[in-house]
């Protein structure tokens, strides 16, 4: 019970932390002034250290009953972030364009490994009951 504990603690604090990044890189990416720091690199760096932490809580935190609805949330992030849904908040200000596009882009990178990780244990779930 405590591993599960400490589980659920560490997914939301790499959840916040997917925030988090999101609101800063967003924006350096709005500001853009010719003091700010390599966009690309920090952006890969995030990217990295969040896809890492999405295999951790992959590996460890998701339980078999919770699979499925975790793989539906994860189906929704990934299609929210490939629709452009984001494109009017451009009209309204471009920094809460930035905002929202990094926040949802590092949440995606957060939840895809987990999600990856799972879909193949729950393929091979089925394949070894059949």
């Amino acid at each position: 019970m405590e591993m599960e504990r400490i589980a659920r603690y560490c997914f939301v604090a790499f959840l916040f932390l997917a925030i988090g990044m999101g609101l800063i890189v967003g924006y350096l990416q709005y500001s853009a002034y010719s003091g700010s720091p390599d966009l690309g690199q920090i952006n890969g760096y995030v990217t990295l250290t969040l896809l890492i932490f999405g295999i951790i809580v992959g590996l460890v935190s998701i339980t078999s009953k919770e699979v499925m609805p975790f793989l539906i949330a994860a189906i929704a992030l990934i299609v929210a972030s490939s629709g452009g849904v984001w494109s009017p908040l451009n009209t309204i200000h471009e920094l809460l364009y930035q905002w929202a596009t990094y926040i949802l882009r590092y949440i995606v990178a957060f939840a895809a490994p987990a999600a990856v990780i799972n879909a193949i244990r729950s393929v091979l779930t089925v394949t070894r009951d059949k």
